[in-house]
């Protein structure tokens, strides 16, 4: 399998090269740099299998440059890491709305995030298996990576798409929270409760579609369940 393709956005020139080393070192296809504008051009030359992306940066900002990369369809479903020194939730939710998938609070261990790493590979290019999921009008081919709603192909994150096909694979069950983070982010994740809100809300808006009903029903105190 060819290397994963990783670009590393990070403007403290010591952690930069620090960091390149060790994921160049697991195998990764690294190009690195610590400024947002580059970050972009570095995308649209040759889209990443991943974006690892420091909220403060020269040139354009980390989270607009998620913005941006979430706006474009050729890296829309690109997983993106932000690094941010930054601890208040309402800044941490505020990544997370913007399209960011996890993030990492400085200082951290670089084992930590190259563990982060592993994981959301694992869950991006697992081995190609597995049968179309159908419920109502929506469609998942999890060999493909697509989901169609009434033959219209839809737009979903990576964790929007894991999130979905859970839900998907036991339709009328109703999930907490808690079940949601460990079947979607797995056993153990120290992402918080509040998480799976912003990213219901982001499944929500992916799906939506004139003249159709939103098959996410939340159930008050309880949790969340996928119907057709």
């Amino acid at each position: 399998m060819a290397a994963a393709k990783l670009i590393l956005v990070e403007d403290d020139p010591a952690l930069l090269e620090l960091l390149d080393y060790r994921f160049r070192n697991e195998g990764y296809d690294v190009r690195s740099t610590p400024d947002g504008d580059e970050a972009l051009m570095l995308a649209a030359e040759d889209t990443p299998d991943l974006v690892i992306l420091d909220w403060m940066i020269e040139g354009t900002s980390g989270i607009e440059v998620c913005r941006r990369l979430r706006r474009d369809k050729a890296t829309a479903h690109v997983p993106i890491i932000m690094l941010t020194a930054r601890e208040a939730e309402e800044d941490r939710i505020r990544g997370l709305d913007t399209g960011a998938d996890d993030y990492v609070t400085k200082p951290f261990s670089p084992r930590e995030l190259m563990a982060r790493v592993a994981a959301v590979m694992r869950r991006i290019r697992p081995a190609l298996a597995g049968e179309t999921v159908e419920v109502g009008d929506i469609v998942l081919d999890p060999v493909a990576h697509k989901v169609t709603r009434r033959g219209q192909m839809l737009q979903l994150g990576p964790t929007e798409y894991r999130l979905l096909k859970f839900f998907m694979e036991s339709p009328g069950r109703v999930f907490s929270r808690s079940q949601l983070l460990d079947g979607v982010w797995g056993t153990g994740s120290e992402i918080e409760l509040r998480t799976v809100d912003v990213h219901i809300r982001r499944l929500r808006k992916a799906i939506e579609m004139q003249g159709t009903k939103d098959p996410v029903r939340t159930v008050r105190s309880a949790g969340y369940a996928f119907e057709s």
